[in-house]
């Protein structure tokens, strides 16, 4: 079990349904240092109004999943992107152009998630490395 990881962002987003008919769905997005929270909305009415009921149980797309974000287009004050999971499945998301945008800040915490990653598995090659290999400096002759 994992500790609980930081919130970096909490809002809307409508997600691309991937049914027949690909409606856009109102979602209640968490964004967080391992990934993307996505709670459905309990009541009928959409989900925006101030008390809104929101299910506790979340859909997540963990940046270890995630290959990038991108096909960022911008139509009547909406940016609508793609997050492209490694398996490349793509999910498609709308926001409100105000503001930071979503995609933008998804990219940043995935590519930090990457990166720490990166030097995370550095790390450990030189810790193994050195462990593994004598470098001659403490044998006797």
């Amino acid at each position: 079990m994992s500790l609980p990881s930081k919130m970096m962002r909490d809002g809307l987003l409508e997600k691309r349904s991937s049914g027949l008919l690909q409606l856009w769905k109102k979602k209640r997005c968490v964004l967080t240092e391992e990934g993307l929270r996505l709670h459905n909305c309990k009541s009928s009415g959409g989900g925006d109004a101030p008390g809104s009921a929101w299910s506790t149980k979340a859909k997540e797309l963990r940046f270890e999943r995630m290959a990038t974000v991108d096909c960022v287009e911008y139509k009547r004050g909406l940016v609508y992107f793609t997050v492209v999971m490694v398996t490349g499945k793509e999910i498609d998301f709308r926001c409100p152009q105000e503001g930071t945008a979503w995609n933008a800040e998804i990219a940043l915490a995935l590519v930090r998630y990457k990166n720490l990653q990166a030097v995370q598995t550095g790390r450990n090659r030189h810790m193994s490395s050195t462990h593994l290999g004598s470098t001659g400096e403490d044998e006797e002759l």
